[in-house]
């Protein structure tokens, strides 16, 4: 082909390039599926007219999307780490109060739930279930309270574990659109089930040894629900206030912010898991251990939920 039948039949797409090359919002995938076609182009001019004008200008323009590519790659591993830096410390910030009224359900629950046990110690079967109350007793007698704990393999465990913890809370979250009933309700429930099952465990004589093995897990999966359950608020309490905008606006507003901080739970969800799967199994593990793992995670949980949001929502009210 004569080299300028070959510009007249391409300069057109060549010329709509570097428009786009131009634009401060050019989509990644277009301008991946742009390098491709110029590099065709590239590669038969370089064949056809090596010495030529048209092989320099395709040249140059494939260097300039190739760099435009990586610059989008490095801009969108950066907007990865400002996530969990910036932006779901400062929706925990904005929905505190939520996160307290999640947080006072469960607690409250918790304590209904040590309170129902103690008057009635059939009520662990109601809660927890016949089936499961009959193995926690067999383990009682073989002396290994928490043996169920063990008896999976690590890997299998975990990724059960992680999965089980990640649907509970994403369904904690959507409850959320029952106009935040459905999200208390959840969270009242699992936290009867947690009273329940450690004052079952203290009637039997078993407290200390289910604190420090239950906990090793259950300080990050039990924060987790109650963090879903904030999201779950924010999402609910969108629709019946909202405010200034539209029901729908304000409903899109409040899915979005929910979905973030159920999102943003994900490394809570794999570390609860991983430590379920490969530690809890251990349950005679010495107190100093199992201690700082519990309080290693509490501390985490606190900060990065309660005390970091308020830090960072301080800071930006003194840049302004």
């Amino acid at each position: 082909m004569r080299e300028s039948a070959f510009v007249k039949r391409n300069v057109k797409k060549w010329e709509e390039f570097e428009n786009l090359l131009k634009s401060e919002n050019s989509n990644p995938d277009k301008l991946s599926d742009l390098f491709i076609q110029v590099t065709d182009d590239l590669a038969f001019a370089r064949t056809q007219y090596p010495e030529s004008r048209t092989y320099v200008y395709l040249n140059d323009l494939a260097s300039k999307i190739h760099g435009k590519i990586y610059k989008n790659k490095a801009e969108d591993r950066k907007r990865f780490a400002e996530f969990w830096k910036y932006e779901v410390p400062m929706i925990m910030f904005e929905s505190r109060i939520k996160l307290l009224y999640a947080f006072l359900i469960f607690a409250i629950a918790i304590v209904i739930g040590v309170v129902s046990q103690q008057v009635d110690d059939t009520f662990a079967r109601t809660i927890l279930g016949d089936g499961y109350v009959n193995m926690t007793l067999e383990n009682m007698k073989e002396g290994d309270v928490l043996a169920v704990y063990g008896r999976d393999n690590q890997m299998d465990s975990f990724f059960a574990i992680t999965f089980n913890n990640v649907r509970v809370s994403f369904t904690a979250f959507a409850a959320g659109l029952l106009l935040s009933l459905g999200t208390g309700f959840m969270l009242f429930q699992n936290g009867v089930m947690v009273g329940c099952f450690f004052t079952f465990l203290a009637q039997q004589g078993f407290m200390n040894q289910a604190f420090k093995v239950v906990m090793l897990h259950g300080t990050l999966e039990l924060s987790a629900i109650v963090i879903a359950g904030a999201a779950g608020f924010v999402m609910g309490n969108s629709i019946l206030f909202p405010g200034t905008y539209s029901r729908l606006a304000s409903f899109k507003k409040g899915a979005i912010k929910g979905l973030k901080i159920v999102m943003g739970l994900m490394p809570v969800f794999i570390m609860a898991g991983f430590i379920e799967g490969f530690f809890t199994r251990y349950t005679r593990m010495p107190w100093i251990l199992s201690g700082t793992i519990i309080l290693g995670s509490a501390m985490f949980i606190i900060y990065y939920y309660v005390l970091y949001p308020i830090k960072l929502a301080n800071a930006s009210k003194k840049k302004i």
